[in-house]
């Protein structure tokens, strides 16, 4: 059977999902979260986002279409990007431990964490899912891909929003200088 690198994009994501997952077993008690109606929108469009994504909405029309020459180089370079994107992912929530939560929230004695990717991006899990799933849309071709990262980018906007606000809440000196010596996603550059 010929290696295929779609099937091992399929793989990473089911590997993160199973590693999220595992890890929400060990976070530490909420405190306080976002409200309720930012957290329906922001699911709302990541849902939206991961279907376009996957092609289970709108098939056959122009979002079918690919917007690269469909190859395997184009497959095995999406796949590099999907894995290496989920590693840092992966070693963010790691880094966050039990401080982890799936949507806008304090935990019960919340830390601020400053160490490992969280000295590269505020944001790391965004900054490696994003660039794993960008990995996808690259490794798919299509343009339902750019269109579901658009509404995913959309999505995680609307969440960052909320942990920001939280945070400078909670550290309300601590966040304002770590914000100011901490990009968001790229480091030193956004």
């Amino acid at each position: 059977m010929a290696f295929d690198p779609l099937s091992a994009i399929d793989y990473c994501w089911k590997l993160i999902a199973l590693f999220w997952l595992a890890g929400m077993l060990f976070t530490k008690r909420t405190e306080r979260s976002g409200p309720l109606g930012n957290r329906v929108a922001q699911n709302l469009l990541a849902l939206l986002g991961g279907l376009c994504i996957g092609g289970f909405i709108f098939p056959g029309t122009w979002m079918d279409a690919y917007f690269v020459p469909h190859t395997r180089a184009m497959e095995l370079a999406g796949l590099a990007a999907t894995a290496i994107g989920c590693i840092f992912a992966g070693w963010a929530r790691l880094t966050l431990g039990a401080n982890w939560s799936g949507r806008a929230m304090v935990k019960s004695g919340h830390e601020l964490i400053v160490n490992g990717p969280y000295a590269l991006a505020r944001h790391p899990i965004y900054t490696g899912l994003l660039f794993a799933l960008a990995g996808t849309v690259l490794a798919v071709g299509r343009w339902r891909g750019i269109v579901g990262f658009v509404i995913i980018v959309a999505s995680l906007a609307v969440k960052m929003r909320q942990e920001e606000r939280l945070m400078e809440q909670t550290f309300p000196h601590a966040y304002p200088a770590y914000r100011t010596r901490v990009k968001a996603l790229i480091p030193g550059v956004l």
